[in-house]
């Protein structure tokens, strides 16, 4: 089956990561015919050189859209989206590494199941710095314990994310939110019915740096995560006691310091 790969870049990536990300992507062992990286607004020249570079190596399956502002995650996914020629997408973080094995895996998955609609599997998160790797993510593999999983956590992890374009026209795609997009795109696929499975084996290498846990504990995020667990509550997806211990918890690494946050999501949540 042909799928097209979704991946968002923005003028603050790192040039080495951009590079990095795109080289584990055209090195799949079930190559795509359509990688799409959505640029979302200006770049830098290093940026630039990189993407001009493997436009260079790839013609007719390499596209760089160009946005002309920053207008955050949900529209330049949506405007990627749109823009992907096959009814399959594998999207990527564009400072995070594939393993070669990643795409072909996902795609087995939606040729032998017509019915599932999201695929992900987990990930290893490494320290930026020094390659050295800190966790690994698990999460839920069949479709009934994502369902009952993401009625508090996300039971996909994003890097890994592969869905069917028809699934994501069908809810109308991302909503235009502060934070928290990826996890609200996913309740909304799944209340709409379709389908999740997670493969047991590690599909991306996910890299961190201080900055991701000081993102985690900012007003923005936690009242971006406090709206969108409120809306599944109002809308009946989840119960009262799925949106309060979370949005708890929540609150509480939101006043903690920044190193009881890191070892929050290191050493309990990723267990």
């Amino acid at each position: 089956m042909k799928y097209s790969i979704l991946i968002l870049t923005y003028r603050e990536e790192n040039p080495l990561f951009l590079e990095q990300c795109l080289e584990s992507m055209f090195t799949q062992t079930l190559p795509s015919d359509d990688i799409v990286l959505v640029c979302d607004g200006g770049l830098t020249a290093e940026m630039y050189s990189v993407i001009q570079e493997y436009k260079r190596k790839y013609p007719g399956i390499f596209r760089a859209l160009y946005l002309d502002k920053n207008y955050g995650t949900a529209y330049a996914s949506n405007y990627g989206i749109k823009k992907c020629r096959n009814e399959l997408i594998v999207k990527m973080d564009s400072d995070d590494i594939a393993k070669p094995y990643r795409c072909e895996k996902q795609i087995k998955v939606f040729e032998n199941d017509k019915s599932v609609g999201i695929c992900g599997g987990y990930i290893s998160e490494f320290e930026s710095s020094t390659g050295k790797e800190i966790s690994v993510k698990k999460v839920p593999l069949c479709h009934e314990d994502i369902l009952k999983y993401s009625r508090r956590r996300n039971p996909i992890n994003n890097p890994t994310l592969a869905f069917r374009k028809s699934c994501a026209s069908e809810i109308g795609g991302y909503k235009n939110l502060s934070r928290c997009e990826d996890y609200e795109f996913i309740c909304r696929m799944l209340a709409n019915g379709v389908k999740a499975v997670n493969i047991p084996e590690i599909l991306v290498d996910y890299r961190t740096t201080p900055d991701n846990y000081n993102r985690r504990r900012n007003w923005k995020n936690t009242s971006s995560f406090l709206k969108v667990r409120g809306d599944n509550y109002k809308n009946g997806y989840c119960s009262f006691l799925d949106f309060l211990i979370p949005g708890v918890m929540q609150i509480f690494m939101f006043l903690m310091p920044v190193k009881f946050t890191e070892t929050i999501y290191r050493y309990i949540l990723r267990k």
